[in-house]
């Protein structure tokens, strides 16, 4: 299965250089040294945390391999490809009740710039979405959520909320996307079933749920076309994604922002809508009536 990540992080100017080299060099690689690239590419976190040594092993390629790579991509050694891969993650080693410390530090210091700090960062994040977003990827995977029988969106802990919106959103304008674990229901129920005319949308952010990233394995196992939307790529959902958005959430608060996650959310559906033509057209009409006459609706 196809696996793309589309990395969107700020100061990630490294980790696009990678990418955008290992796109214009991949053709005149060798068989070894694109499959030294590809494993690159999708074990950021090993590249940049273990030893050259280590990552042989786990790659079943020579160290040599790797070494050869970083000079076929235009870096001057292996460890300047490893910075850039650094960049590529921006690691978290902030634990939420160290950063709540952080607020409460300022806030008994008299400082009283939070609103502006968050509101600065989240702006700082959609600007990065907009100018780093892989528009290739997202209209891949916007044809791909088009033309899937049923798309299952899934989200748990603090993901749970946003993911019910874009449910509610998506199901305006198609009647075969539905939320997986809602009020209790069962995950594996709605996973069952599943195959490659399938998709799955999953959000998980810090800290990860297990179901979440279990939801994925199975998934992609099953043959769907799992789309995942987090904010690093050391999120081990990744690993099973036929499409990844790795979204920006810097801020100084304590919690993973999700401002940039419904941006993104809209604009997805935002493209569907415009994909789907009449139909949805036809449909949000419909579901708009509908709401009036059961009353769920002020009709003045």
């Amino acid at each position: 299965m196809e696996r793309l990540v589309s990395m969107n992080i700020r100061g990630d100017h490294l980790a696009a250089s990678f990418e955008e080299r290992m796109a214009r060099n991949f053709d005149r690689l060798s068989d070894k040294l694109r499959l030294a690239a590809e494993y690159v590419a999708a074990h950021p976190v090993d590249i940049a945390t273990r030893s050259l040594r280590v990552v042989a092993q786990e790659s079943g390629l020579a160290p040599a391999t790797f070494s050869r790579l970083a000079r076929g991509l235009d870096y001057d050694s292996f460890e300047e490809l490893r910075e850039a891969m650094r960049a590529k993650i921006g690691r978290r080693v902030n634990s939420f009740a160290e950063r709540a410390g952080r607020l409460q530090t300022a806030h008994e210091a008299g400082e009283t710039g939070f609103v502006e700090a968050h509101v600065t960062a989240c702006q700082s994040n959609l600007q990065t979405l907009l100018s780093d977003i892989d528009r290739a990827l997202l209209e891949r995977t916007v044809e791909r959520l088009h033309a899937a029988r049923n798309v299952l969106l899934f989200g748990a802990l603090g993901s749970t909320g946003v993911v019910e919106y874009l449910s509610y959103m998506a199901n305006f304008c198609s009647g075969n996307w539905s939320m997986a674990g809602r009020m209790g229901a069962s995950l594996g129920a709605a996973l069952t079933g599943m195959d490659a005319r399938d998709a799955l949308v999953i959000v998980t952010k810090p800290p990860y749920a297990t179901r979440s990233i279990e939801a994925a394995h199975m998934g992609a196992a099953q043959g769907a076309f799992v789309v995942v939307i987090t904010d690093s790529p050391a999120c081990p959902a990744l690993s099973s994604a036929s499409a990844g958005f790795v979204l920006p959430t810097d801020s100084p608060h304590f919690y993973s922002s999700y401002v940039t996650t419904l941006a993104f959310m809209e604009v997805l559906v935002g493209m569907l809508v415009g994909r789907a033509g009449s139909v949805a057209r036809a449909r949000i009409a419909q579901v708009e009536e509908s709401s009036r006459r059961l009353g769920e609706v002020w009709d003045g």
